[in-house]
């Protein structure tokens, strides 16, 4: 009968991991060690393999640091080769034929792309040919571990055991928010789950760890410089605060129990379940300034409904960006996908409108009837929307026209069929309601300074 290995107990103590968006996270181990008196080297096995050495910082009562490595060679085949270059070892050979071993010393002369050895006289590339070849090594290289050691120097005034703390900075764990929505567009109604990914790519598994979640990029110097995302996403942002514990200007989402993140594992962890949340299907087209087409363009599909906590109008929660999925049930009751989308943080009180693809049956037809010069600094545009809908229901659509201060001009509209919302600067904004089985049409005439 065949024993299954057991996996090599983790050398960590109390260990805490607080993880943010930007591949990012914060860990904090606290180990019981016994130190001795004087000048003492002490050990950390286990901490993250891509762990910032310029940020780890050490406490322990009595004693002061004289100086720390971060021995990040590890043990395997390949680097015992290389450590070995210069040094002899011993090749093992077994006559396939009767068995018998045959044992030579030899001189590693050259890693790069294959082992070339001196043996005796002679010149050999060790091959990887399925020959029954092994190599026999006298003791393990310095500085070549099994697993990721963090040493530390320390100055200690006294001996005994005592609570050694180690925190630090690491890459290669991140998380995002995954939500599946189940979309009734006849009731009016969405149901949402949201779900925590968290990955570790770090090299390291944290064992019964505390794990804390940031909703937030922090900076790291250039390394995530701003960047403004303009997903066009939320409609409109509300002044209501979130019940969950803040971290400055960052919401945290603390997992309930203790767990053990296994290096290179994706782990899912509910965080959101609400029901019967008002929501409302629609469409929506953006026109780049001068756009116009020869054939109708599809309408983007887009379902809106609100982040808000009051009287069962929303989620009732912030977001943490992520991606939607949404589903719709089809005749038969099971559900479908119809499409996703990408969320930005969003604070709680925001009306969202998030686009599941393109419409099928809704089109726009964008066309600049006439462009008129009126002076050397100012033109007249005249546009035409032509919109048709193909669905046995009205459907109302969000047309914009943006660029209205394309390279910094000064563009108004001077008559329109239609009264719009001028969004911002650069857009302005009708709601077109197109009537089953019909069409519509919006015209508007801009004035352009430059």
């Amino acid at each position: 009968m065949t024993v299954p290995a057991t996996a090599q107990p983790s050398a960590q103590g109390d260990i805490a991991v607080t993880i943010y968006n930007n591949d990012l996270a914060l860990v904090q181990d606290v180990r019981p060690l016994p130190i001795g008196q004087g000048i003492v080297r002490l050990e950390f096995p286990d901490v993250s393999a891509r762990i910032r050495p310029e940020t780890v910082s050490f406490a322990a009562d009595a004693t002061s640091i004289v100086e720390q490595n971060f021995d990040f060679d590890l043990l395997s085949p390949q680097k015992l080769m290389e450590k070995a270059v210069g040094q002899t070892i011993t090749i093992v050979r077994t006559n396939v034929a009767t068995g018998a071993e045959t044992r030579e010393s030899a001189t590693v002369l050259a890693v790069n792309g294959g082992v070339v050895l001196r043996v005796g006289g002679r010149i050999e590339v060790l091959r990887d040919d399925g020959l029954p070849v092994r190599v026999i090594y006298d003791s393990l290289p310095p500085n070549l571990r099994a697993r990721p050691t963090l040493s530390v120097t320390v100055d200690s005034n006294r001996g005994g055991t005592r609570a050694a703390s180690l925190r630090y900075l690491t890459p290669g764990l991140g998380w995002n928010a995954d939500y599946v929505a189940l979309f009734d567009a006849a009731a009016g109604r969405i149901d949402v789950q949201g779900w925590v990914t968290l990955t570790n790519n770090s090299g390291t598994t944290y064992t019964n760890a505390r794990t804390l979640l940031v909703a937030g990029s922090v900076n790291q110097g250039d390394r995530n410089a701003y960047r403004p995302r303009n997903r066009n996403t939320v409609r409109s942002a509300d002044t209501e605060t979130a019940g969950r514990e803040q971290l400055g200007d960052f919401y945290l989402y603390p997992l309930a129990a203790r767990t053990t993140i296994a290096d290179r594992q994706t782990k899912q962890v509910s965080f959101l379940d609400v029901q019967a949340v008002p929501a409302k299907a629609g469409y929506a087209f953006r026109n780049a300034w001068l756009g116009s087409f020869e054939e109708p363009q599809s309408a983007r599909s887009i379902v809106t409904f609100s982040t808000s906590g009051k009287d069962g109008a929303g989620l009732g929660d912030a977001l943490p960006a992520g991606t939607v999925r949404f589903y719709m049930k089809d005749a038969s009751g099971a559900p479908q996908f119809v499409g996703e989308s990408p969320v930005d943080h969003t604070p709680m009180g925001s009306t969202l409108a998030l686009s599941t693809g393109d419409a099928f049956d809704v089109k726009v037809q964008p066309v600049v009837e006439k462009r008129e010069r009126l002076s050397d600094v100012r033109w007249r545009t005249t546009m035409r929307y032509e919109l048709s809908n193909a669905r046995p229901k009205a459907a109302d659509v969000e047309l914009t026209q943006a660029g209205l201060d394309f390279y910094r001009t000064d563009t108004r509209i001077v008559s329109e069929s239609q009264a719009s919302e001028r969004i911002n600067s650069n857009a302005a904004r009708w709601i077109v309601s197109v009537p089953a089985n019909g069409r519509a049409t919006l015209t508007a005439v801009f004035e352009t300074r430059y």
